[in-house]
């Protein structure tokens, strides 16, 4: 059984320092950022959305548990007008592959609607296939898209 447990302090902690290298990582690759000015800007960036770390109002930050073992985590901040937009999702690469990510997209959305959220958005690297095929197949659809053209 999966569940939505927030996270403790030590979690935050462990979360945020992979988080930002993450981060970082991604958008080198993405052609956003150098990689010398990639975890500076990664650091700077989770310290203004998280200000208050696991206790930043208006985010909720979830340890996604499987009958109590730890297999990834769920972020979703509360937004203006009755949104919500999900910072971020991982599942732990010993459980992808198992439906954790889908199960946990599911519950978010539940919990958003029991927060009176009416719609959720999201952020999707283009080199992250896997992740746009789950999204797209739980009825997320663009909004966006920003495309680019190397010279």
């Amino acid at each position: 059984m999966i569940t939505l447990d927030l996270m403790n302090s030590t979690e935050f902690q462990e979360y945020l320092n992979s988080a930002i290298k993450s981060y970082a990582e991604s958008n080198v690759q993405s052609g956003n950022w150098s990689e010398q000015e990639s975890i500076s800007k990664a650091t700077e960036q989770y310290a203004q959305l998280l200000p208050d770390d696991e206790k930043t109002p208006n985010n909720k930050l979830f340890t996604i548990r499987f009958d109590g073992k730890e297999v990834g985590m769920i972020w979703l901040a509360l937004k203006p007008n009755n949104k919500g937009f999900i910072y971020d999702i991982r599942i732990k690469e010993d459980y992808r592959g198992r439906g954790f990510g889908k199960k946990a997209m599911e519950d978010i959305e539940k919990a958003g609607r029991e927060l009176g959220i009416k719609s959720i958005g999201l952020h999707v690297f283009a080199h992250n296939p896997i992740a746009r095929s789950l999204y797209e197949k739980l009825g997320y659809k663009e909004t966006s898209v920003v495309m680019e053209k190397k010279l």
